[in-house]
């Protein structure tokens, strides 16, 4: 069995090609995979109702139901476009859900998963936002809104996230980033550092200690394996490729 990590699908419509990509990757590796981590930006948006579920987001739950009835775990982490993610994820697929990522146990090492968009404390903009968005007024108001309208209120927003995303790239280095937070959670004794959210698929390792940059799952396809003790990093090759 192996452990499989994929953030940054940003999925939106099942015709698309990434979203069929991760379909026929799921259906693929089914029966090998033990936990299956999520982290952060898998859906382009997602607030989770209590009953309800975004349409274009059935095929990607009832793959993941298939999964966990293969006996496979599944743990996600929100990310900045899937957050609150609600009673559907946590009761009815069984995800253990970390809001802000933390410290797991993955074949006896400590292991912290995080989507990223935590990484940078000179980013004070988007963390007053990231604050006030995961609110308890927020999740109320969100919940209460027809889906329709928190459908065509995140379109909107994913539009103007992209744009800042690309000038905060330029303004600050990922890597940098990356490998100043991946010491500081090696000095709190992990031994290996996983996180999404900058698009850029990167591992290193730094004094026998592993970080990991998962890539995208929009273009790049990039991907983290823990198998047999060791981490790797990966792309799903698709019919196009």
């Amino acid at each position: 069995m192996k452990d499989i990590f994929i953030a940054d699908a940003h999925l939106y419509d099942p015709a698309d090609a990434n979203y069929q990509a991760l379909l026929n990757f799921l259906s693929e590796n089914r029966e090998d995979i033990g936990t299956l981590y999520l982290l952060g930006d898998v859906f382009e948006f997602w607030i989770g109702f209590r009953y309800t579920v975004f349409a274009p987001y059935v095929p990607l739950l009832e793959a993941l139901r298939q999964l966990r009835a293969a006996g496979g775990k599944i743990v996600f982490v929100e990310g900045n476009h899937d957050f609150h993610l609600g009673p559907y994820i946590e009761e009815v697929l069984g995800c253990r859900v970390l809001p802000d990522g933390g410290i797991v146990e993955i074949g006896g090492k400590k292991v912290y998963i995080g989507h990223g968009d935590l990484i940078n404390p000179q980013d004070r903009g988007y963390r007053i936002l990231r604050r006030f968005l995961r609110s308890a007024p927020v999740r109320v108001v969100a919940r209460i809104l027809p889906p329709d309208w928190s459908w065509a209120i995140a379109r909107c927003a994913s539009a103007l996230s992209q744009k800042t995303h690309e000038a905060k790239s330029v303004r600050w280095a990922p890597e940098d980033l990356l490998e100043n937070h991946a010491r500081q959670r090696f000095a709190e004794g992990c031994e290996a550092v996983v996180t999404g959210h900058f698009h850029a698929p990167l591992l290193r390792r730094i004094e026998n200690k592993t970080m990991i940059s998962l890539g995208d799952w929009i273009d790049q396809y990039s991907y983290a394996v823990y198998e047999n003790g060791e981490f790797s990093l990966k792309t799903f090759k698709t019919g196009d490729q």
